[in-house]
């Protein structure tokens, strides 16, 4: 789940409507100066369903210690510390379960996904709110994320659909750059995030070179890319969303109850050249 904090209560957007979101993104992608995904239906498939192993869980939300919803939130952009809110096993069971759901249909956009997923739990992760007794259970994750990869290269390597040059190392790599650019511009929408930010990763450019696409804040769901990589300036895309009155909850069921009753909502985002 993640969440906005309004004056009555919050906006609430699970994962796997955040990640259609960051799909619309990736598949707007591309003009003059960047290259649109290929292989485009299998990069696609990656980005837009890489959160489905959250269906379950955020269709009953949690609360956290102090009784909000238990969601990805504006004070967690740019690092991952919500270790504390949220059940480690659990977490990791989520994630694994959307590796194996991708894999059986695409290794392709599975691998990006599990590349994603390693990204967000080495480089973004705040090991120091895991607890101790908990970080082999982590390292153990990593692990089989490493070894999965490596199937997942060895089925890539062996399916004769995928152009040579789309399954070099280089074009992977690319790839997931994308995941985490149409990934990050999501959550960047879903909590509102004001200050400057940025699409985390150099992207590829059609010269062969690559550029960090800076974002700035241009007003309430409104950002402005530089260098611009969508066709069209200024593009809307829209997202479903629901708005839970109360800011704190004083047990689960409370929550989920006001989660269920509250309509789906159409949220829209707009971005623009800057």
């Amino acid at each position: 789940m993640l969440r906005l904090e309004t004056e009555t209560g919050w906006w609430l957007v699970t994962h796997p409507d955040h990640a259609r979101l960051a799909g619309a993104f990736a598949q707007s992608w591309g003009n003059e100066a960047f290259p649109a995904p290929e292989p485009r239906e299998r990069v696609l498939k990656g980005i837009s369903r890489h959160d489905d192993g959250w269906l379950t869980r955020d269709a009953a939300p949690e609360i956290t210690r102090q009784g909000k919803p238990s969601a990805f939130s504006v004070e967690l952009v740019g690092k991952y510390s919500a270790f504390e809110e949220i059940d480690l096993a659990d977490y990791l069971a989520v994630r694994g379960r959307a590796l194996r759901l991708i894999a059986e249909e695409d290794p392709y956009a599975a691998i990006l996904v599990s590349m994603h997923t390693y990204s967000l739990l080495t480089d973004h992760a705040d090991r120091t709110t895991i607890a101790r007794s908990q970080l082999p259970l982590l390292d153990e994750f990593l692990k089989e994320q490493t070894r999965f990869q490596q199937t997942l290269r060895r089925r890539i390597a062996e399916d004769r659909s995928i152009d040579d040059e789309q399954k070099s190392e280089t074009a992977i790599r690319d790839r997931f750059r994308l995941l985490q650019a149409a990934d990050n511009l999501s959550l960047l929408t879903c909590v509102d995030f004001a200050p400057p930010a940025n699409l985390l990763h150099p992207l590829p450019l059609r010269n062969g070179g690559y550029s960090r696409v800076e974002v700035t804040h241009a007003g309430a769901r409104h950002f402005k890319l530089s260098p611009y990589p969508f066709a069209q300036s200024p593009v809307m895309f829209s997202f479903p969303s629901r708005h839970v009155e109360g800011k704190i909850f004083s047990t689960r069921e409370d929550l989920r109850e006001r989660f269920a009753s509250a309509p789906v909502q159409t949220l829209t985002v707009t971005v623009s050249a800057g």
